[in-house]
């Protein structure tokens, strides 16, 4: 970012009602535990094509002080036909990973790993109304509507989709979802991979910064965004730019301001390097500092398949050996796993 960008963008913040309070922390601090939503086969095999996370992960992550956890799984897996019943086999280890998880004080994302896609097609078009993705939710959200410890993230990184289009979608999951009587967190990204450096791009459309200004919702929410450091900003490579990780969030943080709602970055990562590092401390420091509008961030990824991974969080030593990256996050975690969410 230019400097005179940059100077722009943080007069923008620092003039803005919302001040930034010494000592304050970010509400939330954790990981991504992937691993129900891998393979291409539909439905496929537990243990073959994908493997869920398991408690003992869980409860290694609250001892390190990481009070939410984001959880990764498959529409079709879950509801293998549209306004069907949810698949019991599938559904029960998500069922007992929310119940494990929720009881120790742990916050969990419930996270669809779609791209806003069911079987490949394009929420918003006529193969995938947004009554079904509606009525997704409206199950999802009733099941989990009496545990306030769930968060709904509505879908993983909509992209190659019209802005529009994808707000429509994600207006009417969360009438669905208030519908039920649901009173928790919604989290809502942005289209184009719902990255934080490019939320006032042009480049895949109307701008998130403009067209997100469209959500309804009269409960608890927040925006989530993604965030890696290195050249593409995609999170495929394992190394980082130099002078990244603020930065980044800079524009985003002022967005957030500006419009007075909640941001959650819901996807860093960087690998095992002294430019990586220094990347992810920017950012997570930027992070508490503004705390009155970032309500935390959580870590990709970890779970019982990662642990050749560049960004894997998975520790080793049948889980008592830390991740290198482990040591870096340690000074942000929250301070209390607290009950309640305050506003929206």
């Amino acid at each position: 970012m230019a400097t005179s960008i940059r100077t722009t963008v943080l007069a923008l913040m620092l003039g803005g009602a919302l001040c930034a309070q010494a000592g304050a922390n970010n509400r939330y601090g954790g990981v991504n535990l992937s691993g129900a939503e891998f393979g291409e086969a539909l439905p496929g095999e537990p243990s073959v094509d994908y493997t869920w996370p398991t408690n003992a992960e869980i409860d290694y992550f609250r001892s390190r002080g990481m009070n939410i956890v984001r959880i990764q799984f498959l529409w079709e897996r879950l509801q293998p036909a549209m306004y069907g019943d949810f698949e019991a086999d599938y559904l029960a280890p998500l069922d007992g990973l929310v119940a494990h998880a929720t009881a120790a004080g742990v916050r969990v994302i419930l996270n669809p790993q779609n791209f806003a896609r069911y079987y490949g097609d394009v929420i918003g078009s006529a193969a995938v109304p947004n009554d079904a993705f509606a009525d997704f939710w409206s199950r999802l959200a009733d099941r989990y509507a009496g545990n306030d410890r769930v968060v709904f993230g509505l879908m993983n990184e909509p992209n190659s989709m019209p802005t529009e289009q994808w707000v429509d979608a994600a207006n009417a999951a969360i009438a669905a979802i208030r519908a039920t009587g649901a009173t928790q967190l919604i989290l809502v990204p942005g289209n184009a991979w719902t990255g934080a450096w490019s939320w006032n791009d042009e480049w895949y459309g109307t701008p998130n910064g403009t067209a997100m200004l469209s959500i309804v919702d009269d409960g608890p929410h927040a925006f989530e965004v993604h965030q890696y450091f290195d050249a593409d900003r995609g999170g495929e490579q394992p190394t980082c730019e130099a002078g990244t990780g603020e930065a980044q969030l800079l524009a985003m943080t002022a967005w957030l301001r500006a419009n007075g709602v909640r941001g959650f970055l819901a996807e860093t990562a960087g690998g095992n390097s002294a430019a990586c590092r220094s990347a992810i401390e920017s950012a997570l420091s930027h992070l508490r500092t503004y705390a009155d509008v970032w309500l935390g961030w959580a870590w990709w990824a970890a779970g019982p398949d990662w642990q050749d991974y560049p960004f894997s969080l998975e520790p080793t030593g049948n889980l008592t050996v830390d991740a290198p990256q482990m040591s870096w996050l340690l000074p942000y975690m929250p301070p209390l796993f607290a009950d309640g969410f305050e506003g929206g």
